[in-house]
């Protein structure tokens, strides 16, 4: 019999007694009960509190904070993201391999570049694009921790980025440390199911590579308490990346130094959100990178190796206009992104001129993107992207001098969406490209029909 049903016969029982000779007596054994009953229910709370303090103790358990709870912190959030396609092009299946392959300074890199698989490789027809296999949780009161895989429609599995980053640290600052995307630019640290188109822009392909920048390392980050976001960056990097960090593999007769300790790359940025009202938002951001060792091997004209250093800098805006109608019907999203990227390198090795050893060369690309979005009804959307590398510069030189000026690559795009829910998409994109590839220009179609499909817990996207 429990504590209620004990109060309620008491009750009843007192309810029930004859105003007589007896009642007094009867009363005052009904105050006993009702008085003993206290008292073990005090003890027994007592006893309960006892034993949570000790099963505390020794589970050393803190409080709990966002995310953190007996159920959750021992399990991570898990989702798998599919990711297909339909591709057809106008020149025998090789437009997709065209767009990270046009004229200019960055087309040849060292072997050991990371390549691994490819987002953007699809041959004509049915295409399987990588698997992403997600894990993330709240580890503990101090640290969040986040793992994803890409796993190839060949079976093959790639680390693309598993990172802790700290919880509450004073001041407004943030550590990461591990494998992850830099947050330099706006799009460098999206995954492709984030993508608003189904490839990647011309600008990240030619001069941050398949990846765009992606390293292992450490990043600290501090958000003022200002009236207007702000936010600064630094990132120390080992120096691992395809593009800007390259290094030629160990053991090649090339006369190319020693890989160097890292970190050997390192960025800076800053995102600043002034406040534009309830149904606006804009977004604008600058970085600079900095790889101090990098290294080159050509084949042509004869088999020559440059090494020296690299820097990129860029500028990215977002704006964003929330027409409150549901589903994204009338939104509008605007996006634009400055790549320019300088090599100050030096002929290591050249199998037929042993003479120009030493000589200097510098080479200069830039390449810029600017793409909108709009909600042309609920659940759909219609995209339109102008993607262009070489724009102002595209060149190699020596001395003051112009050795080799390369053409410019071009492609306009146009997308349309439709987002059933927040768990699906499917996709129809067409683009026009007319790019330099090989010292040849070319002009060809693209179509893509896409589908994503996210199953599982799934965290928000960033802004």
């Amino acid at each position: 019999m429990n504590d209620r049903t004990l109060i309620s016969a008491a009750i009843a029982a007192a309810l029930a007694l004859p105003v007589g000779a007896h009642a007094e007596a009867d009363i005052t054994g009904i105050k006993r009960i009702l008085e003993q009953m206290r008292t073990d229910y005090e003890e027994r709370i007592a006893e309960l509190e006892a034993q949570q303090a000790y099963k505390a103790s020794r589970a050393d358990e803190r409080p709990s904070y966002g995310a953190v709870t007996s159920g959750t912190k021992f399990n991570p959030q898990i989702s798998l993201i599919l990711n297909g396609n339909y591709y057809a092009d106008s020149i025998d299946g090789e437009g997709a391999k065209r767009f990270g392959a046009a004229d200019g300074i960055h087309d040849a890199h060292g072997h050991d570049d990371g390549h691994g698989h490819e987002h953007g490789g699809s041959e004509q027809g049915f295409n399987l694009g990588d698997t992403e296999l997600v894990f993330s949780a709240t580890v503990d009161p101090y640290f969040d921790a986040t793992a994803n895989l890409a796993i190839s429609s060949d079976g093959d599995v790639e680390l693309e980025e598993a990172w802790l980053q700290t919880r509450g640290l004073p001041a407004g600052l943030k550590v990461k440390a591990g494998k992850f995307f830099s947050d330099i630019g706006y799009a460098n640290n999206q995954h492709p199911h984030q993508w608003d188109f189904v490839d990647q822009n011309l600008a990240y392909l030619n001069l941050l590579g398949d990846h765009g920048l992606r390293d292992t390392g450490a990043q600290v980050t501090w958000l003022p308490d200002w009236n207007t976001y702000t936010l600064f960056g630094l990132e120390l990097l080992q120096g691992e990346q395809e593009k800007l960090g390259a290094l030629v593999e160990e053991g090649d007769p090339l006369n190319l130094d020693d890989e160097e300790r890292g970190p050997r790359l390192a960025t800076a940025f800053v995102k600043v959100s002034p406040e534009l009202g309830y149904n606006h938002a804009l977004q604008l951001g600058g970085w600079s990178a900095w790889a101090g060792q990098h290294q080159e091997e050509h084949e042509e004209p004869v088999e020559h190796a440059l090494e020296g250093d690299a820097s990129m800098w860029g500028l990215d805006s977002i704006y964003k206009y929330d027409a409150g109608r549901g589903y994204g019907a009338g939104d509008i999203k605007l996006q634009a992104e400055y790549l320019w990227q300088r090599k100050e390198l030096h002929v290591a090795y050249h199998e037929s001129n042993a003479s120009i050893v030493g000589a200097e060369r510098r080479f200069t690309e830039d390449g810029f993107y600017l793409q909108g979005l709009y909600g042309i009804a609920p659940r759909w959307q219609a995209g339109l992207r102008y993607d262009r590398v070489g724009v102002f510069e595209n060149r190699k030189e020596s001395g003051g001098a112009t050795l080799d000026e390369y053409d410019d690559s071009s492609r306009w795009t146009a997308a349309l969406s439709w987002t059933p829910s927040e768990f699906s998409q499917l996709r129809l994109q067409y683009s026009r490209a007319d790019m330099s590839v090989e010292q040849e220009r070319e002009t060809f179609d693209t179509v893509y029909l896409q589908y994503t499909m996210s199953l599982g817990a799934h965290g928000a996207h960033t802004f």
